[in-house]
């Protein structure tokens, strides 16, 4: 199938990004992610991020959408915008296809923006999360091994943040005969 860039008209070529193959537009850079494939390449890109799931949809009451200037590169339907979370981030999603088109740079500004929220939900919401992660072993979205991962990554966030918090008592347990 021929896809074409939302600004140009022009047909998208296939990279791999973060070991995931993308397609992308060669005169603006923009990138298409198929369904799911934004989500492996952000765990791919940062594996400390796998946890931070990204889902426009999850908390419906700060969900913001609205009717877009672009069309679906893959079914030429009208892309719908949507304000990812609650960053300054809007990303064009197709509601038949659940792709993601993103203008050149969000997919950084996605990860800075998953950084920085990965940073506070750990420090102010270990437990929520932690707990969070342990439910969704049971109930996915993803598959049992992603779930598992996902817990494993915010097990480690949480030893950092322990670690930052204690050194006296991480100095003193390193002492610790093995």
């Amino acid at each position: 199938m021929n896809k074409k860039c939302p600004h140009h008209l022009v047909s998208l070529e296939q990279a791999l990004l973060s070991g995931v193959e993308v397609d992308y537009c060669p005169t603006c850079y923009g990138l298409w992610f198929d369904q799911e494939e934004l989500r492996w390449a952000k765990d791919e890109k940062d594996k400390d991020l796998r946890w931070l799931d990204i889902d426009l949809w999850r908390n419906q009451e700060k969900l913001r959408i609205s009717p877009g200037n672009k069309l679906c590169p893959v079914h030429r339907l009208p892309l719908y915008e949507v304000q990812y979370g609650d960053s300054n981030i809007k990303v064009d999603v197709c509601n038949v296809s659940h792709g993601v088109w993103l203008d050149r740079g969000e997919f950084k500004e996605i990860l800075a923006y998953l950084k920085e929220k990965g940073r506070d939900e750990i420090y102010f919401h270990h437990l929520r999360n932690l707990r969070n992660q342990l439910w969704e072993v049971f109930v996915g979205p993803e598959l049992l091994k992603e779930e598992l991962l996902d817990v494993l990554a915010v097990l480690k966030l949480m030893q950092y943040k322990f670690a930052a918090q204690h050194p006296r008592i991480v100095e003193l347990a390193s002492r610790l005969p093995a």
